[in-house]
C-alpha cells in the first residue's frame, strides 16, 4: 500500500476564500451572460415606397425601414415623399404582458432565451394636388409683396 503525501495546511484562516470569491464571480458572470434579452423593432412600409420616415422628429430612413426602439408608448410619425401629401400621425405601441412589472424582471434577466418583439405598420400616401400655373404666380406675387413691405 502506498502512502499518501501529507498536505500541509495553511495557518491562514482565510486560505481558499479568494478562490471561492473568484468562483462565485465567474458563476454570477455566466448567469448574467446567459440571461434573456428582448429585442424591439419597428418596421414601416409605405405605398408608394421609398418615402422619408421620421419618428419623433428623427429621420430613421426611407421606407421600407426597420429600426430598434427602446420604450413602449406614443411615437410621432411623419412620412414625406415628393409628389405626395406629407402624412403626420402617431403610433401608440402597447407593451406586451411580458414587459409588465414584475414579469419584465424575469424576462429581461432570468429568461434563458431571446424574445423579438417586432411591430409593423403600413401607410398609404395620398397624391399631392398640383397647383395650376395661375395659383403659383399668384402665390409668388403675394410673397414678393410681403417681402417688399418688410423692407420699408
Amino acid at each position: 500500500m502506498r502512502k499518501r503525501p501529507k498536505v500541509q495546511k495553511s495557518k491562514n484562516p482565510n486560505y481558499g476564500m479568494g478562490n471561492i470569491a473568484v468562483l462565485l464571480a465567474l458563476a454570477w458572470a455566466c448567469g448574467a451572460a446567459s440571461g434573456g434579452c428582448v429585442r424591439r423593432t419597428i418596421s414601416i412600409t409605405t405605398d408608394p415606397p421609398n418615402a422619408r420616415v421620421f419618428l419623433n422628429d428623427q429621420e430613421i430612413g426611407r421606407s421600407a425601414v426597420t429600426t430598434d426602439f427602446l420604450w413602449y408608448g406614443d411615437y410621432d410619425v411623419i412620412i414625406r415623399k415628393e409628389g405626395c401629401k406629407t402624412l403626420q400621425t402617431n403610433w401608440n405601441i402597447k407593451s406586451p404582458w411580458y414587459q409588465w412589472i414584475p414579469f419584465d424582471f424575469f424576462v429581461e434577466v432570468l429568461w434563458p432565451g431571446w424574445i423579438h418583439d417586432a411591430r409593423a405598420q403600413h401607410y398609404v400616401l395620398e397624391a399631392a394636388e398640383q397647383a395650376s400655373a395661375e395659383e403659383v404666380i399668384k402665390r409668388a406675387e403675394n410673397a414678393r409683396e410681403q417681402a417688399l413691405s418688410l423692407q420699408k
